[in-house]
């Protein structure tokens, strides 16, 4: 069996997984569900300083939505679930509680905005116990930080407490990549990439805001791609390990992680929609991902696609290839006449009675292929591409 054992931030971890700071980690019982469930780590659910927060959550405070735009299907967990309703003394109670319970590493997450609350919450939840320290900032609070405070905060927070510093980085920066040289160079011994997106929902009938009336975060399958991009680029520069969060819902999305660079993974969403055993299913998924391709340990996969990347000017621009239809499985639904753009496929008379076919000006973006509904569509090598039957591209 392959070994799962990663080491983030100083932290001897039994697999990448970890719990990101959530309601899925506000109390000691629910992290020993986590705990339960395989997670490697938890991360305590933030401690703000803003009082505001701590009041608890509107009812109702997450929403799932979904719907289809054009051929699309999509998703997303729209959640305005606000930070731990505890104030410092009781977190850092928790902390001590969480230590006592579980056989896992404790995460602190806290949120500040003043100097005096960063290093006095800092040291209390390291007195109480804590593993190590994320350090924040709420991508829709009232406190939004950039890159250049972010890494100022955790070099004060360095500074004052012996355990690792972990910086969670904010997704919506003008540069991810500088902020994350920068927080490096500030003494963060890992990365987190990247907070949720704050977003807005607008319900165009009452025409104002949905649920409870502000922005909240957002966050689902749609949202690993952006992460994927940064962590791959920024990884290769880096000293210190990246753990990357956002969208994570199967195994696959782990070893997508581990590929572009990261060492583990935070997830909340999931286990919020489908209970806490996708926990665990996502980390035997991962594990049968890394039996399936040879892969002895996590270091061996990491960082393999982004090693991978092309610069712009090494991407070829040479079309290869041309489409093909398979005229036994078209079913003559006119789809790819209608998404072609560049006139590629030559649409019969009458269009709903025969099997439709593909011409030379065909420039091979392989899009008719992925939306055909019979999978009757399959790109072929230009040096094999021919005319057929005089009238292009058909396959038989």
């Amino acid at each position: 069996m392959p070994d799962l054992r990663v080491t983030y931030a100083g932290l001897n971890l039994k697999n990448p997984v970890l719990a990101a700071a959530a309601g899925v980690t506000a109390t000691v019982d629910r992290m020993r569900r986590a705990e339960d469930a395989g997670v490697a780590a938890v991360c305590v659910k933030s401690l703000f300083e803003n009082p505001i927060p701590r009041r608890g959550d509107p009812s109702p405070h997450m929403r799932v939505i979904s719907g289809r735009r054009g051929p699309l299907a999509w998703g997303a967990l729209y959640s305005y679930e606000q930070a731990s309703h505890l104030d410092e003394e009781q977190y850092a109670d928790l902390i001590g509680r969480a230590k006592a319970a579980l056989s896992i590493p404790v995460i602190a997450n806290i949120d500040c905005s003043t100097p005096e609350a960063w290093g006095r919450y800092a040291r209390l939840v390291e007195q109480a116990g804590a593993d190590a320290i994320e350090v924040k900032s709420c991508p829709h609070g009232e406190h939004l930080m950039s890159g250049d405070e972010l890494a100022s905060a955790v070099a004060l927070v360095k500074g004052l407490v012996s355990v690792p510093v972990i910086a969670k980085l904010p997704g919506q920066l003008t540069s991810p990549y500088r902020a994350a040289l920068d927080i490096e160079a500030a003494g963060a011994d890992a990365l987190v990439m990247f907070n949720r997106f704050s977003g807005l929902d607008i319900d165009v009938e009452t025409e104002a805001p949905v649920m409870h009336g502000g922005f909240a975060g957002h966050g689902g399958p749609w949202s690993i791609y952006y992460r994927l991009r940064w962590i791959a680029q920024v990884t290769p520069e880096l000293r210190i390990p990246v753990c990357g969060t956002g969208g994570v819902g199967c195994g696959e999305d782990v070893a997508k992680y581990v590929l572009a660079g990261a060492t583990c993974v935070q997830l909340a969403t999931a286990a919020i929609l489908e209970g806490y055993g996708a926990f665990g299913r996502i980390i035997r998924e991962f594990g049968e991902w890394m039996e399936r391709k040879g892969h002895a340990n996590v270091a061996s996969a990491r960082g393999l696609a982004a090693g991978r990347l092309l610069a712009i000017g090494d991407v070829s621009r040479r079309q290869t290839v041309r489409a093909a239809i398979d005229a036994d499985a078209c079913t003559a639904c006119g789809l790819c006449g209608r998404v072609c753009i560049y006139g590629g496929v030559d649409v019969p008379e009458p269009p709903e009675k025969e099997t439709y076919s593909v011409n030379e000006l065909c420039h091979g973006c392989g899009l008719c292929a992925e939306v055909c509904p019979a999978r009757a569509i399959a790109l072929t090598e230009l040096s094999t591409w021919t005319p057929a039957g005089g009238r292009g591209g058909q396959r038989r």
